[in-house]
């Protein structure tokens, strides 16, 4: 039976954020589910610029089914975990359920990968405390508010964190990512 890694996300989560990690680790050999709020489906966005805005834009993006509900994840079956951004970990981070899914992660030192705005959700569970991190750059001191130092780079590497700035970064970010799950949770 292959390994299993969670992706907690919700609605307005960004498509490629999700998706490229679903696959990617798929192709990889692992078993991946999909943890939101409540099972079902999923409306996820697409996060771009625009020539004259200060900031990206955000259009509708790709539908996926969640597997399971946050109430209904059993940590323990997962060796790792991925937390995509977008707009979804800004009102995900108040969940009190996917708080005790995310922190038995960084309890039990299991690999996390994270991206763009995910680490609003694992510093929402002082899993950024002491770390180096990277997330999308208009969060820099959202992470140094949560106890982490800031480094502007494509992927940041911390023990079983991954942190990456966002979906440009995905291929770093999974290379990274892959090296830290082969040496901590390899595909059986």
């Amino acid at each position: 039976m292959a390994a299993k890694i969670l992706i907690v996300t919700g609605d307005a989560a960004e498509s490629l954020e999700v998706l490229y990690p679903y696959q990617r680790l798929r192709e990889e050999g692992y078993d991946v589910h999909i943890a939101a709020p409540a099972r079902k489906t999923l409306q996820f966005v697409v996060h771009d610029f625009e020539h004259g805005f200060d900031t990206y834009t955000e259009k509708p993006g790709y539908t996926w089914p969640a597997d399971l509900a946050f109430s209904e994840v059993d940590p323990g079956q997962y060796v790792a975990l991925v937390v995509p951004g977008g707009r979804a970990p800004e009102y995900l981070r108040n969940d009190p359920e996917l708080r005790k899914v995310l922190k038995s992660f960084f309890d039990a030192d299991k690999p996390v990968a994270q991206i763009c705005h995910g680490p609003l959700l694992t510093a929402a569970v002082g899993g950024l405390a002491g770390r180096r991190v990277t997330a999308y750059p208009a969060l820099e001191l959202d992470m140094q508010a949560a106890g982490a130092t800031f480094q502007d780079a494509e992927a940041v590497v911390d023990g079983t964190l991954v942190s990456s700035r966002a979906w440009p970064d995905h291929s770093g970010w999974m290379r990274e990512f892959l090296t830290v799950l082969r040496a901590k949770a390899p595909v059986t």
